[in-house]
């Protein structure tokens, strides 16, 4: 069992290597919300298929069959689609479970020490947990239209960074608000509802970046670090039937790596009030 020495002075050099000390209960915590999460289940974690693909099929009933939506190129509709809600489900789930995660363990912060920032990045984890389940979705997918990806899906893990980075900094920077504003509870669903339409998922960016809009107007899409990750996802995955846009995809991760930045700043000011505020 680590050691830890509290010294005056010394909070922030240590808080970093304590991250590490506490590694063990890092790995509790997650494997406690998995075990939770689908305990008494009765169809366990086919939950994380059924979700998602619901929604595919949803989506192309209504976008593709009867609103004459398409893919691009020669890319079925439905693999546009999984390639859209794979990322999206995982930012939206662990941003949710990330922002409550302090008040749900509330008792735990009030009792001992540990570094506060492990309660929500072990949301984090849990969320991924549940990607690579649905993922299966997409490789199923794959075989039922014969589809042959290209050699772009070797990025797939750094546009997945990419969103395990967004997700972290705007659930800290939220997770933080919330101990101190309760209020907050009652916003995130709708946060999450309002940009599940404002994500290209139903629907490619080529959409947006076609309308005979300014270009001024077309980088506040992308000013939505999801926009980003999500034409990311699509271009590794439907290799050369789409196209990435470069200076719209460099602003979405520079939002990514701000929002992580600041969030990690906001959660370090304010952690040492939880155990008073909670």
């Amino acid at each position: 069992m680590a050691k830890v020495i509290i010294e005056p002075g010394t909070k922030n050099a240590n808080y970093w290597k304590d991250l590490w000390n506490y590694r063990g209960l890092f790995y509790f915590l997650s494997w406690r919300d998995v075990l939770v999460r689908y305990k008494q289940a009765v169809i366990g974690i086919l939950w994380s298929v059924l979700r998602p693909l619901i929604t595919i099929v949803v989506f192309t009933v209504i976008f593709n069959k009867l609103g004459n939506f398409h893919a691009d190129g020669a890319v079925p509709y439905a693999i546009m689609i999984c390639a859209g809600m794979l990322p999206w489900q995982f930012f939206s789930n662990a941003f949710s479970e990330s922002s409550n995660s302090l008040i749900v363990n509330s008792n735990l912060l009030t009792k001992v020490y540990f570094p506060r920032l492990i309660v929500p990045a072990s949301s984090v984890i849990v969320s991924l947990i549940d990607f690579f389940i649905s993922f299966m979705i997409l490789l199923f997918l794959f075989v039922f239209y014969q589809y042959v990806p290209t050699w772009k899906m070797l990025f797939l893990p750094l546009f997945l960074l990419l969103a395990c980075i967004t997700a972290m900094g705007s659930g800290l920077f939220v997770a933080a608000l919330n101990v101190k504003y309760r209020d907050f509870r009652y916003i995130i669903p709708f946060v999450v509802q309002f940009g599940f339409f404002i994500c290209p998922i139903g629907y490619s960016s080529n959409v947006v970046f076609d309308k005979p809009w300014p270009m001024a107007v077309k980088y506040l899409y992308w000013l939505n670090p999801m926009v980003g990750i999500i034409d990311g996802f699509r271009w590794s995955i439907l290799g050369t039937e789409t196209n990435l846009f470069l200076p719209g995809f460099i602003l979405s991760v520079t939002v990514s790596l701000f929002l992580l930045i600041f969030g990690v700043w906001y959660f370090r000011k304010t952690e040492r009030t939880f155990a008073d505020v909670i």
